[in-house]
């Protein structure tokens, strides 16, 4: 595959590049805006750039604008000598350059009315563009999560099919039945086939997921309601209307002459026909993504949109550079993952050089940057096969890689910063497990915590799941009878008041009797001040931040507990 060259040609047509991570995507794009507005290929009205995700077109948006501020300025004056794009831009003559300071200037004039934007946001503004042809109520209030309305959809028809007179036993269950309502109408876009059902009942569960999506449609309607899926859906239906379509289309490609999509390995295949039909083959579409990092299938994004926008390309490149990882780590993972074929041949990984030509980090026995842990059976129960159980080698390997963390950091291990910054030791903070399973990051949190490592384990878990909601719970118990001894004595245990067991043994009954004194002057402050000087009253009083910030782990407690009483 081909390198690309952000200083060479600018693209034309539809181009893939793919991006492997660290190679600078955002930069890119920033970059290639910035020359199609400079070298007047396209003002930035006549620019689409879209990401998937509301945060990463957030940060998008920010590095476009601070690209073409940074252009502006250092074309009129001195040049930074390491910034390669501002020195093509500015390597011409003085009244071009009074040119392309100027067009810069005025697409920051109007840069807040800019189309950087996700692809839902392109949907619903085009959908609102196209007026009465673009089958947008107006007045609708956009929902992210429409999960009970077609809880009640499932039930209503459950009944209406089984509950009636002489209807006979129902042919699934109540929890079937909502289990496949829920997946047909997270999933509009896939061919629903009447395939043959294990009790003989030819395309039942076709049928059902279809009732469903119409229903769900219906009451959509009717409510006044409308999510992501119906704003793509809808778009895509007027661009293949064979009444409104052509007008439409052609409205998009005399809007848009150049459309930069990010992060577009997570794009469905109706996200994927909506940008190829207005602008495949008409405008010069950029397509930045890269298959290995494809995350969002539980959102609908399908790998195999990726491949046949790839397939559909004019020009095929990959950025070639990381300017993330040094020489070692990269040549290391090349070593084990070069050429790899990841689900298609067409997905492989492919080698990038580093901007960094040294190490980042240097341990003290100058280990490799990329090394595989193996795991050795001796003194380890076996089964039968002769392999290790995963209940016996989980523990093991969190127990090799707490000794692994506790090394560095209690050795020489000495991190190189990439800002110019001076080296210093590796910090626990510098330090990241990744892990599959939840189950496993708590495993090995707990082996970390007790090796006297802090620790802090980012899951999708509520933080009602947490400890801090535990010792929440054992204050608001206690404050609801605070007459009770053993509610009292718990919350004596708990972190809000730090006592150990050995602590309330010895000062007895009367350490009890003053926390339940205690207990009645926080009800009366629950009672008349709310949450949030409740919690400020026991801080104090307990001196709760002290307290806690002298723990290992404790800071991670401390805003847990804040996070729940806001």
């Amino acid at each position: 595959m081909n390198s690309f060259d952000l200083l060479g040609p600018l693209p034309y047509g539809t181009t893939v590049l793919e991006a492997s991570a660290g190679t600078g995507k955002t930069f890119t794009i920033a970059a290639l805006v910035a020359r199609y507005v400079a070298e007047g290929v396209a003002t930035m009205d006549q620019l689409l750039v879209v990401s998937f995700s509301r945060e990463s077109t957030r940060e998008l948006r920010e590095r476009v604008r601070e690209r073409l501020v940074s252009a502006r300025d250092g074309l009129l004056g001195p040049v930074d000598p390491d910034d390669a794009v501002l020195l093509q831009l500015a390597d011409v003559g003085p009244l071009e350059l009074v040119l392309r300071h100027r067009r810069l200037e005025d697409a920051l004039s109007s840069f807040d009315a800019a189309t950087v934007t996700t692809t839902h946001g392109f949907c619903q503004e085009m959908l609102l563009a196209l007026g009465t042809a673009g089958d947008l109520d107006p007045d609708a209030t956009l929902v992210e999560d429409v999960a009970d309305l077609v809880r009640e959809v499932a039930d209503d028809l459950y009944l209406r099919q089984w509950a009636r007179p002489g209807a006979g036993p129902p042919d699934l269950k109540p929890e079937e039945f909502r289990e496949l309502a829920s997946a047909a109408a997270k999933d509009r876009t896939s061919e629903l086939l009447p395939a043959m059902d294990t009790d003989g009942t030819p395309g039942l569960r076709a049928r059902i997921a279809d009732g469903v999506q119409q229903e769900v449609d219906k009451r959509k309607r009717r409510q006044h309601l409308i999510d992501f899926d119906d704003l793509q859906l809808r778009l895509a239906a007027v661009l293949t209307d064979p009444t409104n379509g052509p007008a439409a289309l052609s409205r998009l490609r005399e809007r848009y002459t150049i459309v930069l999509v990010d992060e577009f390995q997570d794009t469905d295949p109706v996200q994927w026909q909506i940008l190829r039909d207005p602008f495949h083959g008409h405008s010069t579409l950029v397509l930045i993504g890269d298959p290995k990092q494809a995350i969002y299938g539980f959102r609908g994004a399908d790998v195999f949109a990726y491949l046949e926008a790839r397939d559909a390309a004019s020009t095929v490149s990959t950025l070639p550079t990381s300017y993330r990882s040094d020489a070692g780590l990269l040549d290391g993972l090349a070593a084990v993952f070069r050429g790899a074929a990841l689900g298609d041949p067409r997905i492989r990984v492919l080698p990038v050089t580093a901007v960094h030509p040294g190490r980042l980090v240097t341990v003290a026995d100058h280990a490799a940057p990329v090394r595989l842990r193996v795991l050795a059976r001796d003194g380890l129960p076996v089964l039968r096969s002769g392999l290790l159980s995963t209940k016996v080698a989980r523990p093991a390997v969190a127990a090799d890689l707490t000794a692994e963390v506790v090394s560095m950091l209690s050795g020489d291990a000495v991190l190189h910063p990439r800002n110019g910054a001076p080296e210093r030791p590796v910090h626990p903070g510098d330090i990241a497990v990744l892990v599959r399973y939840n189950s496993e990051a708590q495993l090995v949190a707990g082996q970390l915590r007790a090796a006297g490592v802090p620790v802090v384990v980012t899951a999708r878990t509520s933080v009602f799941s947490t400890t801090a909601a535990q010792e929440w719970q054992l204050l608001l118990q206690a404050l609801e009878q605070p007459h009770r001894t053993t509610r009292v004595r718990r919350l004596a245990l708990s972190c809000f008041v730090g006592l150990t067991a050995a602590d309330l043994a010895d000062r007895g009954d009367a350490e009890a009797d003053l926390l339940g004194q205690q207990l009645r002057t926080w009800v009366r402050v629950l009672d008349e001040r709310g949450v949030a000087a409740l919690f400020e009253a026991v801080s104090l009083s307990q001196k709760l931040q002290e307290r806690l910030l002298g723990q290992v782990g404790g800071e991670r407690l401390l805003t847990d507990l804040r996070h729940i009483a806001q």
